[in-house]
């Protein structure tokens, strides 16, 4: 995965998934995802587009995209040495890219929030040397009240990067969980606008 990816075009994507259609906004970046390695499907045949992502599940998928290198322990009591994403959650933590709620719990089963997951691909980024200081105007959406104090910065980030942007409302929701498609379009555009 980290030596190169496949450039878009949906016409590509050889599916195995039942539950996305061409037709779908996110058929171009389910493809995407899939294809390169970052995001496999619920089963053989469904890829749950509806489904909200858990923090573990996307910690999982940059372990990935960095080749899934060795890491220590995480530290985190929620975390178990055998659980699918124990090596992902102590790499990223000893690289800077997550943090706990404290009190020694990381939350792997949580959803993500799409704050939570601008912050975390803004500390990925930062990780890997790319440059951060591009920024877009929070002021823009309605709702950007709502985003927390710790995600501003990154929030700002994902939408001048064109992450994230606001809904046919004007809204960029940052509370929301992020469903499996939204995941896969914010990291698609991550690699393909970052990366």
């Amino acid at each position: 995965v980290t030596a190169s990816f496949q450039k878009g075009g949906s016409a590509e994507w050889n599916l195995p998934f039942t539950d996305i259609t061409p037709e779908d906004w996110f058929y171009e970046a389910a493809g995407y995802v899939y294809q390169n390695g970052l995001m496999l499907g619920t089963t053989e045949t469904t890829f749950a587009p509806q489904v909200t992502t858990n923090r573990g599940m996307i910690v999982t998928i940059l372990h990935r995209l960095e080749g899934a290198p060795a890491a220590g322990t995480g530290g985190f009591t929620d975390v178990p040495a055998d659980m699918y994403c124990a090596s992902a959650v102590a790499w990223a933590n000893a690289n800077g890219i997550v943090n706990g709620y404290g009190n020694g719990k990381f939350g792997p089963r949580n959803t993500i929030t799409r704050q939570q997951l601008a912050a975390i691909l803004y500390r990925y980024a930062e990780f890997k040397g790319y440059s951060t200081g591009s920024r877009g105007d929070l002021t823009e959406y309605a709702d950007s009240i709502a985003i927390s104090a710790y995600a501003e910065e990154a929030m700002s980030w994902a939408v001048g990067n064109v992450l994230l942007f606001g809904d046919q409302a004007g809204l960029l929701s940052p509370q929301a969980g992020a469903t499996r498609a939204q995941a896969a379009t914010i990291l698609m555009r991550l690699c393909v606008n970052v990366l």
